[in-house]
């Protein structure tokens, strides 16, 4: 029996070759650097700007091979699906039921009624119909974060069913949107406008602020997570809204501020039931979220906006622009601290980009107010509700 012969390397030749720069993976560290103890600072590695680096979105349109604009959004919503682990509930009966209605006196009727949102879930909605025949067009209210767990739905319709809420919705109106209630604002000019709780918020509270990682671990444990949740939640109400006999299914908008205006061209992205989506502050690129400082390193209030490993295939945008070519008005303001300038701006690039080339960049409204902070005020009321008047033909 032969022996084997083992040839003797130098130990450099027994290590993998380094990465060279500019090939996707960041800038490698020096060959004789080591981690110091102290390698976390801020909520970040120390090499985060590798990570961020490495992030490289192959299935964004125009990165990916897939060059029919029809396939890709097929594909990307179908990536999106996987990402948001919780089961759809498309079949499920909602079996809806009115708990309370009311006249107002101001052209619409006030309905508490509670529906099947998921299988896991059966809640209280606000509803607001006009008082004559439809079918009439829709808005689906996606509410913020706000760190506010005790009102959800209660900060865009006004609460008539509960004092304490009504008090605590009304102060939180007369801070961030001028003291209106959008909701009912809306009613008042001819759309239903359903408005429902996110988990945590509202009559599915009881949340505390620093509970909300051990929420998100406990439902990563579970096999799915908060957002991923809320992503499901939000396409089954918008097709809830849309089966309602008052409802005119081919006009259903959406609008959602902060957290909500995330959702809001979330559910664009993921929904047929939406025609059109208005997003009040909340749109960046992950590369200017992820810097030092940013409020979602903190953690917390990130989880309802984070798709585990959705990022090593899309950026947030890119996410976006599955709505296309949908009509879409997407908006901050310009003392908003939340969202550095040019993550907002290199995210409205990205959409106009899309949207134009699809030829319908005219659907499209990117803007910042100047001045503004992260507020959803009468005068971004006002315009919103003018443009998803002409998007989804109001006065037909």
């Amino acid at each position: 029996m032969k022996r084997r012969a083992f040839t003797t390397l130098p130990a450099a030749a027994l290590l993998p070759a380094a990465t060279p720069p500019g090939t996707g993976a960041g800038t490698p560290p020096p060959a004789d650097a080591v981690e110091s103890p102290g390698v976390v600072h801020g909520n970040l590695p120390a090499f985060y700007e590798r990570l961020r680096a490495d992030l490289t979105y192959p299935d964004a349109w125009g990165h990916s091979p897939i060059r029919d604009f029809g396939a890709w959004r097929r594909h990307a919503r179908a990536l999106v699906e996987r990402h948001l682990v919780h089961p759809a509930d498309d079949r499920l009966p909602f079996r809806p039921r009115v708990l309370d209605e009311r006249k107002t006196g101001r052209g619409y009727v006030r309905r508490l009624v509670a529906f099947d949102l998921t299988r896991y879930s059966r809640v209280r909605a606000a509803l607001l119909t006009p008082d004559r025949p439809g079918p009439h067009p829709a808005v689906l209210l996606l509410h913020d974060h706000g760190a506010r767990f005790d009102i959800g739905k209660e900060k865009l319709v006004e609460p008539w069913y509960d004092e304490a809420r009504l008090a605590s919705a009304r102060e939180w109106t007369a801070r961030l949107m001028s003291g209106r209630f959008a909701g009912d604002e809306l009613a008042a000019r001819g759309y239903a406008v359903l408005a429902v709780d996110t988990l945590g918020w509202g009559d599915r509270g009881g949340l505390v602020y620093d509970q909300q990682q051990a929420l998100a671990s406990n439902l990563y444990e579970l096999g799915g997570s908060p957002a991923g949740l809320a992503a499901r939640e939000d396409v089954r109400a918008a097709a809830f809204l849309a089966s309602l006999p008052q409802v005119d299914r081919r006009r259903v908008g959406v609008i959602g501020f902060s957290m909500g205006g995330f959702r809001a061209w979330q559910v664009a992205a993921l929904s047929d039931h939406v025609a059109a989506a208005v997003s009040a502050c909340w749109l960046t690129t992950v590369a200017d979220m992820m810097v030092v400082g940013n409020n979602t390193l903190r953690g917390q209030s990130a989880f309802w906006m984070l798709h585990p490993g959705l990022t090593r295939h899309l950026d947030i945008p890119d996410v976006a622009t599955i709505a296309a070519p949908k009509p879409l008005m997407a908006f901050g303001g310009e003392l908003d601290t939340l969202f550095t300038p040019a993550g907002v701006a290199a995210a409205h690039a990205r959409l106009r980009a899309v949207w134009s080339a699809q030829h319908a960049g005219d659907r499209l409204v990117t803007r910042i107010y100047p001045g503004k902070g992260h507020v959803f005020d009468a005068d971004m009321q006002e315009d919103s509700f003018a443009w998803l008047d002409r998007a989804l033909d109001r006065t037909r």
